[in-house]
């Protein structure tokens, strides 16, 4: 889930766009729980790095870094649970706007 955990991941940045370090450091604290299938509660840690990543992530190229970012981050992570990394923002109460796959295509955002 998250680009910033790995150097040279990819990650494209269109002017003022987040970057995968920003991705990385808001959703870190989510890594444990996915790779745990969801043993246990949501971090209140993940839920605030979910929500600010939200909010950071307004316009057009800021969605599609964030997404390159998350996408590549995640690829590289293993024992990764992407049914439950992509129900975390509404568990979280947020809205996502792009589900996390191998296959999602960023630039739709």
């Amino acid at each position: 889930m998250w680009c910033g955990l790995v150097l040279g991941c990819g990650c494209t940045l269109a002017e003022g766009a987040i970057s995968c370090g920003q991705v990385n450091s808001f959703l870190a604290p989510c890594i444990p729980y996915v790779r745990s299938n969801g043993a246990g509660r949501v971090p209140i840690t993940c839920c605030s790095g979910i929500r600010s990543l939200n909010a950071a992530a307004q316009s057009t190229p800021e969605r599609q870094s964030a997404c390159n970012c998350v996408k590549a981050g995640a690829a590289s992570i293993s024992g990764i649970n992407y049914d439950l990394t992509n129900k975390l923002p509404g568990m979280c109460g947020v809205h996502s706007a792009f589900k996390i796959s191998p296959s999602t295509d960023c630039k739709r955002f």
